[in-house]
């Protein structure tokens, strides 16, 4: 099955998700889709000081959007506030210092934000892939903490907030990965057996699409998407696959191609003629599961992800002062 699981990654890789793949799509894409002012309009950006979500970040901005950089390192943050602004000559841009992967932080920071910000677009950027397993200071192995408790708790805070605003989206950025797996609530936190970091974090970004087709059915205000960006030369990619970069890192595409989809489903009207919930690369919506795969998994089960989830998110949110 590992064999099968590794081939057809491959060769979805090959086919599509490299540079060439981007330059192919990229042919039937409308540049007046993304050519829109959105002076006046509230995005969100988790993961926004290098990579996918920095060069979301600085499009945005370019287009007159009030952009909030969330990120864990504020250090690196300020530089790259710093260099969207003297890009794009946009001033509202703000920053927030805060680790996803800390629920109970997440939770203050939303509840502060909804006090002092409207908000229009939320994109979940912000992922990490931990290949030895390690545990927060919760006691959560880090990419479950970090990619999907992470990512609900920041969502499900935000929503109230996304309810009454105009043209509400919520982007989320997972990978193709996921197609290689089945969701598994059997092992939430990866705490038995072999601790295999590239599957747990495909597992993840298989939670991360279940979510968003869940968040649809529940919201019917908000436009939800998730999207693939194909394989980018992003720090994270060279610190986390070293050896899978070296080997690929002429054919990965650039940061602004692995970020171009993100752009458009946060922008263009184009976008949201789309159903809400479906899953996106290059511009496209496209399936979650490959040809006579053994992925799909029965609703009762993408219920109770929810259920399980929300518990974890309640009981984080019961230690907030308050």
């Amino acid at each position: 099955m590992s064999w099968y699981r590794n081939t057809v990654w491959f060769v979805n890789f090959v086919c599509e998700d490299t540079r060439s793949g981007y330059e192919s799509a990229s042919k039937h894409f409308n540049p007046a889709d993304v050519e829109v002012d959105v002076a006046g309009r509230s995005f969100l950006v988790t993961g926004a000081n290098s990579g996918i979500g920095k060069a979301t970040a600085k499009e945005i901005a370019r287009r007159g959007g009030t952009v909030h950089l969330v990120c864990r390192n504020e250090e690196r943050a300020e530089v790259a506030k710093g260099e969207i602004v003297t890009e794009t000559g946009n001033q509202n841009i703000f920053l927030h210092v805060l680790d996803i992967s800390n629920p109970k932080e997440v939770w203050k920071f939303a509840e502060k934000f909804k006090e002092e910000h409207k908000l229009n677009v939320l994109i979940n950027n912000a992922g990490c892939m931990v290949n030895n397993r390690e545990l927060t200071e919760d006691g959560l192995e880090k990419n479950f903490a970090t990619n999907t408790l992470g990512t609900y708790v920041l969502t499900s805070a935000l929503l109230p907030l996304l309810e009454t605003a105009a043209d509400a989206r919520v982007i989320t950025v997972s990978s193709g990965g996921m197609l290689v797996q089945k969701l598994d609530l059997s092992d939430l936190q990866s705490g038995s057996g072999t601790f295999d970091g590239t599957m747990v974090y495909a597992q993840n970004k298989r939670q991360q699409v279940v979510l968003t087709e869940q968040w649809a059915k529940a919201h019917r205000n908000i436009h939800f998407s998730v999207m693939h960006p194909g394989w980018a030369d992003i720090p994270a990619v060279r610190s986390s696959m070293p050896d899978f970069y070296e080997k690929m890192k002429n054919s990965l595409r650039t940061e602004a191609q692995g970020a171009d989809t993100v752009v458009w489903l946060a922008l263009s009207p184009e976008a949201t003629k789309f159903p809400s919930g479906l899953f996106f690369q290059d511009r496209q919506s496209v399936a979650t599961h490959l040809p006579l795969a053994w992925t799909h998994s029965p609703p009762e089960d993408e219920e109770k992800l929810m259920e399980v989830l929300e518990e974890f998110s309640q009981k984080f949110k019961c230690t907030c002062p308050g």
